[in-house]
């Protein structure tokens, strides 16, 4: 992954390139200028003007340039055009059909790939987080391009740092620099004092706790994560084990072509007295074994899904993930936001103590931040006036402490937490908080303390009110989970709060092993192995700490297990980057967005099934349409080397290729790509496609070579020779589509039965006919070489009865039937 580049690399260790004037300041160069009123518009004109602003190019797909020479510039597109070529200079130009797989593999790609890309920076555009700067005194927000040098930028929890600077102001500010250091703690920043700069800030980091402000020094590509960020969000290519087959197929097939080509010419110039027919049988060989669409389907699949997610309003962040989708067979899901929908009310408010001020403390807690969290904003509701009571010192929340509080002058220490984490195991409170967090809602300890000084010693705590929030579960949410149940994909519930608040809400969605939950705090976090049994066992995780979920994903991902994480707070950046699909929530935090391969723009936790299903559709129509190209390869390669040793014409012409690959591969795999499927997909790809191509090649050539043996032995022509062979080749593949194409549904057998009648048609037709060159010596050889073909069909279905018998059948309950599905699924 791009991130382990600066992995080791600490933050404070950090000096940077000579970085241009025009890019970069000194840290303190006019930073005291700008520390309270931001830059003036002039000031900002000025450095737009001369061109220090952050211009990092957003890169959400590949460039048209690059996707042109990606699709025109490719080895089979140079060696399809060098047989050409030869056809056009030594053979016929019906025989030269075969080029205009050239023009479809470009044109096809080139446009599935430029609306893909459109797709993308349309959603990338919708997805950008804005930026807080301070210009003029105002604070306002802008697009990350457009923040200048000098500016002086405002950060809030869940806030990334888009460009490098100096902090000028900080309110309990703590920075996650995981994503450039490694390490998991957060970092707390501080302002500088006159001639004492402030901490430094890089981009890539993100804040999780506190508030400030910090002065840009760096921007653009100057900035120290510029080149991160750009990658992390670029139309990526990385590890997939899809693509590695098909690269492994094409390696294979390249260097057998290299010795069957040259068996092949020496026997086709060495038997022929003319060299266009010496040519023309040398091309057909070779053409046919090359599985030139098997790249482009691949493509075409993978392009079609994003797409099609882009119009869920899923943004695919790097394309392997839609194959990831079709592994995944373990959910990790964060209650908050996922199981259960934005925001929370206020139900209750139960004092412990008479004699304390418990409705004016929770006033003045939740009206002394001026960007309240959730919790806040829902007692705020009820509170909507502070006291007046002067905070002296302020602990933000973090999702490490698990709670918040303020020293307020006159009234001393108050926080607002967690009371299994503030309150005495056995207490009154401690007990009465817990009886109603196993109903499902969520309890919060206001408690009073005597200094907030060293927030990890709070000392004697006062237990003065138990605070009642209800939680609104999503509408969507048991259907959704219902689905993920039949597809037999594990859930695992990991959350923050309470176990027994929890637990109520997993098992009142019907969630199995609900009712086991566990307290994170408990589990052994240096036992690996340990920890791991238990995640294997249990599914509903509470009171876990960010650095536990990053550990609970390794755990899984150690037992086979190919792990999504789902999440919107910064909590669970560590985790989602770590899980093999992060999935993050749209209007979570830039941090989660950042590092997630799939981001729910929407919110929408139903989308989940669709997004499921789109990857689990495009890796088994891969694999079934290999089957049919790879079947091709090896019948050509056999039928080549049958024809180099024995010495015979070889059994058809390019024509006969063309004809025979459109009707029985390249149309039908075009639309069985494209096909609905909810077969979730497992390793060792490569192997399960060989054990059916590998038989259903040789079967294929055997009975092609003895069809056309048959009519060399007897009075037949050349042309009606190939032409036996032809019908002979076109039955045997042909029952191949038919057996790939199951299981069946009205539009498949209306698209296999619909080839035999273009194949039909053109023997009825006599122009056709002539154009292919296919003369049928007499019925008799006709039905002769029907039956070869037949026969081999009966073969084939038995091999692909043993291949099928080692697959698991395909997972039911997709969430729309295969017969649901309307028409237009079909395509694009």
């Amino acid at each position: 992954m791009i991130f382990q580049i600066y992995l080791h690399t600490p933050s404070t260790e950090f000096s940077g390139p000579a970085y241009p004037e025009s890019q970069s300041i000194g840290r303190g160069d006019c930073v005291e200028q700008v520390a309270e009123r931001g830059l003036t518009s002039a000031e900002v004109a000025e450095r737009v003007a001369a061109g220090q602003v952050n211009d990092v190019r957003r890169r959400s797909s590949r460039s048209v340039s690059a996707i042109l020479r990606s699709n025109v510039l490719t080895l089979f597109n140079g060696v399809i055009g060098a047989l050409w070529v030869l056809i056009m200079i030594f053979g016929e130009w019906q025989d030269g059909l075969f080029g205009l797989v050239i023009v479809a593999n470009a044109g096809i790609g080139i446009i599935q790939e430029l609306r893909a890309k459109r797709t993308l920076d349309r959603l990338a555009i919708v997805n950008e987080s804005p930026v807080k700067v301070r210009r003029d005194g105002v604070d306002t927000d802008i697009p990350p391009q457009r923040v200048v040098l000098g500016d002086l930028v405002l950060l809030r929890p869940g806030d990334q740092v888009l460009v490098d600077g100096e902090v000028v102001d900080a309110d309990g500010l703590e920075v996650d620099e995981s994503l450039l250091t490694g390490e998991a703690d957060p970092v707390h920043k501080r302002p500088g004092d006159p001639g004492d700069p402030g901490d430094e800030v890089l981009s890539g980091s993100f804040v999780v706790a506190g508030r400030g402000a910090y002065v840009a020094t760096r921007v653009g590509r100057d900035a120290y994560a510029a080149r991160l960020a750009e990658e992390a969000s670029a139309f990526s290519l990385s590890h997939s084990e899809l693509r590695e087959g098909v690269t492994r197929f094409i390696k294979y097939v390249t260097w057998l072509v290299i010795p069957i080509g040259a068996l092949l010419t020496w026997s086709q110039v060495s038997r022929q007295t003319s060299v266009g027919e010496a040519v023309t049988g040398t091309v057909a060989g070779i053409v046919t074994m090359i599985p030139e669409g098997l790249v482009l389907m691949t493509s075409i699949a993978f392009a079609v899904g994003v797409i099609r997610l882009g119009r869920r309003r899923c943004l695919v962040q790097e394309l392997p993930a839609i194959e990831i989708l079709a592994r995944v067979d373990t959910l990790c899901l964060d209650k908050t936001g996922t199981l259960t929908s934005g925001g929370m009310e206020l139900d209750e408010i139960r004092p412990l103590r008479d004699d304390l001020p418990v409705h004016e403390a929770l006033a003045a807690l939740a009206n002394i931040d001026p960007h309240p969290n959730p919790t806040a904003l829902a007692v705020q509701a009820r509170y909507p006036d502070s006291p007046g009571w002067t905070a002296l010192t302020k602990v933000p929340f973090s999702s490490a402490r698990k709670w918040s509080g303020a020293e307020f002058d006159g009234h001393g220490g108050w926080v607002l937490g967690a009371p299994d984490v503030l309150l005495p195991p056995g207490s009154p409170a401690y007990e009465e908080a817990g009886a109603l967090a196993a109903t499902g809602l969520r309890v919060l300890a206001l408690c009073r303390v005597a200094s907030l000084r060293d927030p990890d010693d709070l000392g004697a705590v006062e237990a003065a009110a138990v605070v009642v929030l209800k939680q609104r579960i999503r509408p969507d949410a048991a259907e959704t989970l219902a689905y993920f149940a039949e597809q037999r994909v594990t859930l695992k519930v990991i959350s923050g709060d309470n176990p027994e608040s929890v637990s109520a809400i997993v098992t009142s969605l019907g969630i199995p092993g609900g009712e086991r939950a566990v307290d994170a705090r408990t589990l052994p976090d240096d036992d690996p192995e340990k920890l791991a049994e238990i995640m294997e066992t249990h599914t509903v995780f509470g009171r876990v700490s960010p650095h536990q979920k990053r550990l609970f994903v390794g755990a899984l991902q150690s037992r086979g297990h190919t792990v999504a994480m789902t999440g919107d707070g910064v909590n669970d950046v560590l985790a989602l980057k770590d899980a093999d699909l992060g999935v993050a929530m749209g209007s979570g935090s830039g941090a989660t967005r950042a590092v997630a391969q799939i981001v729910l723009m929407d919110d929408g936790f139903a989308g989940l099934p669709s997004v499921v299903g789109e990857g689990r559709r495009v890796l088994a129509n891969i694999e079934r349409v290999s089957g049919l190209f790879l079947t091709k390869t090896f019948y050509a390669i056999v039928l080549s080397l049958l024809t180099g040793v024995i010495g015979l014409a070889f059994p058809f012409a390019p024509r006969h290729s063309t004809l025979i690959n459109a009707l029985t591969i390249g149309i039908p795999a075009f639309f069985l790509a494209l096909a609905p499927s909810n077969e979730r997909a497992r390793s060792g790809f490569v192997p399960r496609v060989l054990r059916l191509a590998v038989p259903a090649g040789i079967v294929c050539a055997t009975a092609v070579y003895l069809s056309y043996w048959i009519a060399q032995s007897g009075s037949a022509t050349l042309e009606e020779s190939r032409t036996s062979a032809v019908i002979t080749l076109f039955v045997a593949a042909w029952w191949v589509l038919a057996l790939v194409a199951r299981p069946y549904v009205w539009w498949r057998v209306a698209l296999v039965a619909s080839m035999a009648g273009m194949f039909a048609l053109a023997l009825a037709i006599p122009f056709v006919r002539e154009f292919f060159a296919l003369t049928v010596a007499s019925p008799a050889a006709g039905l002769t070489a029907a039956g070869l073909g037949v026969a081999a069909g009966a073969v084939l279905t038995g091999v692909f009865m043993i291949t099928r018998s080692r697959r698991s059948a395909p997972i039911q309950g997709d969430i729309q039937s295969v017969q649901d599905r309307p028409a237009d699924t079909l395509g694009t």
